[in-house]
């Protein structure tokens, strides 16, 4: 007889993991209605736990709308105020990453970000042990 299968735990790595997918396939629907400020903002709701395959699925889902960012400022317009830490972390992310367009655009944001909200912004991403990216 086959094990019965276990159901999905709601904290599960799984479920965070279906949630993301999810949120990926809402991302790409507003990038193609040209509202990149909205899919980033959505990108960086409920950041993941410390699950490095989350971690790692998240970021995907995130530098897919930073790479449809055109208008950096207007999107730091529209950005929730309280989203700005954890961009500030992705970006720094994006940067490890080494990619020529990925390290371009970030280095982009990375300018914006600090002009529009201070140095404090990068320090408080740098000191966040909560929100890991």
């Amino acid at each position: 007889m086959a094990e019965a299968e276990k159901p999905v735990e709601p904290g599960s790595a799984e479920n965070i993991l279906t949630k993301i997918e999810n949120k990926s396939g809402k991302i790409e629907n507003l990038i193609k209605q040209f509202k990149p400020a909205e899919a980033l903002q959505t990108a960086l709701e409920d950041s993941p736990p410390q699950d490095e395959r989350c971690k790692s699925a998240n970021w995907t889902v995130v530098h897919k709308a930073l790479m449809a960012v055109k208008d950096v400022e207007g999107m730091l317009l529209s950005l929730d105020p309280k989203y700005y830490d954890i961009l500030m972390k992705y970006v720094y992310r994006g940067l490890s990453t080494g990619d020529p367009a990925t390290c371009d655009r970030c280095l982009k944001i990375h300018e914006k970000l600090t002009e529009k909200v201070g140095f404090g912004c990068i320090l408080r991403s740098l000191a966040d042990t909560v929100n890991t990216v």
